[in-house]
């Protein structure tokens, strides 16, 4: 009964996930390739995990910095947009909260463009306009290491905040309306993040520290942070931040009901970091990747490798005794919510 009410719930649900690294997998690809591989080998997974909206993050490879970073940003950027036009019919790049509405309302996937830890961008703060009129609408400013903006969580022991480019690179994503992603920043910038912000701001794909003590998760002084600027956390789904050892969905299911008890349910969302289709799909076989930052790269919560596992959270979320209503806002609806808001604001408006 559990899993014929949970098929329902999630063929009802707003499924949304703000961060899957698909366009790496994408933009690997020669050019002429890009809008038929993912038609072919993305697009059946989200379609068949009810996925209705999709941050896409452009994340920059160690073999592209520092001198290819611009390039392969541009690179993927170009990939996200004709991905979005060779299949029109399927998926459309959303610049507005209402774009996003409208494309969910004729049947179709709401791709929303993002960059991770910005490798092509270096300090030249102007630059973040340059890629704001490209399409991009969200963005964090650092990964596991050092940027010119600020210290990624992996330098948490320098307990470094951000940079005086740092700095500036926030109050320009305010003027211009690009959201600042949290997730992957060193705890002393998020802190410091949430000290200047006066816009709402998201952490696409962290977890609870509270429940495992990671640096790529969020302390609970930090979860009410986010939450009390009018931001949204979104759960990672990668096994090893989650757990040192028990990979299973109702680990996943125990970050959701921790965040959502310090941060409020408006506040949580899915930011489920499927990686492990692309790290397959983009090493070589002579340097298969076994760690990432130290923890396993080959270990998943199964079912969750990919997007057609969603309704397994729906199915895990109700067993565990959840309202539908709750089970609807962090499937997805939370997340529309913000962007519907968010996406594209400006500091003037």
């Amino acid at each position: 009964m559990t899993l014929d009410l949970a098929t329902d719930l999630h063929r009802r649900a707003i499924v949304a996930d703000a961060h899957n690294d698909l366009l790496c997998a994408v933009a690997s690809r020669p050019s002429e390739l890009w809008s038929d591989f993912f038609r072919a080998q993305w697009l059946p997974q989200l379609q068949e995990g009810g996925v209705d909206l999709q941050i896409l993050p452009v994340f920059i490879d160690d073999a592209y910095r520092p001198e290819g970073a611009l390039r392969r940003t541009l690179r993927m950027i170009e990939a996200a947009h004709r991905l979005a036009e060779g299949n029109a019919d399927a998926v459309g790049l959303c610049l507005t909260g209402a774009d996003i509405d409208r494309v969910i309302a004729d049947g179709r996937i709401a791709l929303v463009l993002a960059l991770e830890g910005m490798p092509g961008i270096a300090d030249d703060v102007e630059m973040l306009e340059t890629v704001h009129r490209l399409g991009v609408r969200v963005g964090s400013v650092a990964h596991f290491g050092r940027s010119a903006f600020a210290d990624g969580s992996g330098e948490d022991a320098a307990g470094s905040r951000l940079t005086r480019s740092g700095i500036r690179a926030v109050a320009e994503m305010e003027r211009i309306g690009m959201i600042f992603d949290v997730s992957h920043l060193g705890a002393g910038g998020v802190d410091h993040v949430l000290e200047l912000a006066t816009r709402p701001v998201m952490a696409t794909h962290s977890s609870a520290r509270a429940l495992f003590d990671h640096h790529r998760n969020l302390t609970d002084s930090q979860l009410t942070g986010i939450a009390a600027s009018g931001g949204l956390v979104c759960i990672n789904f990668f096994a090893p931040y989650l757990h040192e050892s028990e990979y299973a969905i109702d680990t996943l299911v125990d970050h959701f009901e921790h965040v959502v008890s310090v941060a409020g349910l408006e506040h949580v969302g899915m930011g489920s970091d499927f990686v492990q289709e692309v790290i397959d799909d983009t090493t070589a076989p002579c340097c298969v990747q076994t760690t990432i930052e130290g923890v396993p790269a080959d270990e998943y919560l199964p079912g969750l490798e990919g997007p057609a596992g969603f309704p397994l959270v729906t199915e895990a979320l109700l067993r565990r005794g959840w309202a539908e209503a709750d089970i609807l806002a962090v499937l997805g609806g939370n997340l529309q919510r913000f962007l519907r808001t968010e996406l594209g604001a400006t500091v003037r408006d």
